[in-house]
């Protein structure tokens, strides 16, 4: 096998953890599965993202995930058809195999097209609601001067950007909350005029926590929407997230990055009078943390009470708590940017200037 392609390449008895994070790294969403340095097969972040949704523990091998069917082509096949079938299936990336399944090249999408890989045209034409309120106090003193919608980020601001995120699925409908420096938000983005923007404010009185101000929306939402903060940024198919969300018949999808530490020590178990259980050199431990992006029914505003401070995390925790239906997609940590604090603010900013 040409070492050229070792990036794209994962062995079949890695774990999912790895392989996860191999995508993280290399920012393609299917890499190649090898056995023997031959292929055997390909694994998509959708495939894992299943596993982890059906709760496998993602230090096992990816070889229990695997799809059977994959598309690939042969050294013999039609360059024309290759290209054909890639834009077709908006594949990545297309392996060409030998007889005896040795890899002899790869094909990228950027390489026939000329250009980065597009998602397939969706057109969600869902409501999104913006939580725009805060202070900010994270990212002070510049909030001092500016609301933290209004900080700049890729040549524009965060909440253009995330707005900008939404009308690449086909969302246009904007509800955003609104309470500091409110008015200020209000000018920029009305001075912009885009008709692609289609804007409702409603404004908090007072802070009312990530969900409180929700309550203003009743009787206006009327199907699915997203919620989400505006200082996240979220790298996947916002359809995916939606096509979970109505499988499963969630009330709640919450949006989860798989966020794995390593404690740099060898830790220690214990039992009765203190003699020695286990020790584990440097342990891994990997966990699902809330991004603060959601998927929601338009039912559950009426469950917000009325001019009451109400954190989002209620919500949900209410309806765990009633044997109701609340999901989590996951996502790998580098597909969520915490935009809201100076280190990851920074570290975005001086990636997308490279």
């Amino acid at each position: 096998m040409n070492d050229s392609f070792l990036y794209l390449c994962v062995d079949l008895d890695d774990s999912i953890l790895s392989v996860f994070k191999k995508m993280d790294v290399t920012k393609h969403r299917l890499l190649i599965v090898t056995k023997n340095k031959k292929f055997y097969s390909l694994i998509s972040i959708g495939d894992i993202q299943r596993a982890i949704i059906n709760n496998i523990d993602i230090n096992t091998s990816i070889s229990g995930i695997l799809r059977v069917d994959v598309t690939v082509a042969h050294v013999l096949d039609d360059k024309e058809q290759i290209k054909q079938s890639m834009l077709q299936r908006r594949n990545e990336f297309m392996p060409i195999l030998s007889d005896d399944n040795e890899i002899v090249d790869v094909i990228l999408w950027e390489t026939l097209f000329s250009e980065q890989r597009k998602e397939n045209s969706v057109n969600l034409k869902l409501p999104v609601v913006i939580m725009a309120g805060g202070k900010g106090t994270r990212m002070a003193p510049l909030t001092n001067v500016l609301p933290k919608p209004l900080i700049p980020i890729n040549n524009k601001t965060m909440l253009e950007d995330i707005m900008d995120r939404f009308l690449t699925c086909g969302c246009s409908d904007f509800f955003i909350s609104v309470n500091y420096k409110a008015d200020m938000i209000r000018y920029y983005i009305d001075s912009l005029k885009n008709p692609d923007y289609h804007i409702q404010y409603f404004q908090e009185d007072k802070p009312l926590g990530t969900a409180g101000s929700l309550h203003l929306l009743n009787n206006k939402i009327k199907s699915t929407f997203f919620v989400t903060n505006c200082d996240i940024l979220i790298e996947q198919d916002y359809a995916e997230i939606l096509e979970y969300h109505r499988a499963n018949k969630n009330e709640i999808t919450v949006v989860a990055a798989v966020k794995s530490i390593q404690i740099p020590y060898g830790t220690i178990q214990t039992k009765e009078d203190g003699l020695i259980e286990s020790l584990v050199e440097k342990p891994e431990y990997s966990f699902k943390i809330n991004t603060g992006f959601y998927i929601l029914e338009p039912h559950l505003i009426a469950e917000i009470p009325t001019d009451t401070f109400f954190h989002i995390t209620y919500l949900i925790e209410k309806l765990y708590k009633e044997g109701r239906r609340v999901g989590v997609f996951p996502v790998h940590d580098g597909a969520w940017t915490d935009i809201g604090n100076w280190k990851e603010y920074l570290l975005h900013i001086s990636q997308n200037n490279e």
